[in-house]
């Protein structure tokens, strides 16, 4: 890799690194092939992406970031996955290390703050932004149903009481 490569790769992560709302750091010595694509192809799913960096470009990505602190995890053959989602990454990292146990989760970034291993996988539990906004939505769907329903009972009622009227009438 020449010098403009690298000063490439460097830009590369660090957008990464700005605009992720999470980044996982993890192991993956004795992963194979096709156990590498799988992980691609559950984070594409999901909504993140995977990354395999030199942990020196990573690092120099990393300098005056937000989630610089996460430096310390770069050892080793890592891969990084990430999403702009906060929660998507962490939950295809945790779902994929309980699979391989050749994947090692060793800890990443939200925002400002690091996360432990423990922290991936709190993280991991969390709602995802999708099912939040559906959570959100059921909760304010639901009064306004009650209230249609509400306003269009009396109009019902009157509408019943009405229409026996004029049967009586008829009747008589």
């Amino acid at each position: 890799m020449d010098r403009a490569q690298k000063e490439k790769v460097v830009e590369e992560l660090g957008q990464i690194f700005e605009s992720s709302g999470v980044v996982v750091v993890a192991h993956y010595t004795g992963l194979t092939v096709a156990e590498m694509q799988s992980l691609r192809a559950k984070a594409n799913e999901a909504g993140s992406a995977v990354r395999v960096a030199k942990n020196r470009l990573a690092k120099i990505a990393l300098e005056g970031k937000p989630c610089e602190s996460m430096a310390e995890f770069l050892t080793g053959m890592t891969v990084l996955t990430y999403s702009e989602d906060p929660v998507a990454a962490a939950k295809v990292a945790e779902d994929f290390a309980k699979e391989n146990k050749k994947f090692e989760i060793l800890g990443g970034a939200m925002g400002e703050n690091a996360l432990d291993r423990a922290g991936v996988e709190a993280v991991s539990k969390m709602p995802s932004r999708d099912e939040l906004i559906a959570q959100i939505a059921s909760c304010i769907g639901a009064p306004a149903s009650n209230i249609a329903g509400a306003i269009g009972a009396p109009a019902s009622n009157i509408a019943s009481i009405l229409s026996t009227i004029e049967e009586r009438g008829e009747a008589a």
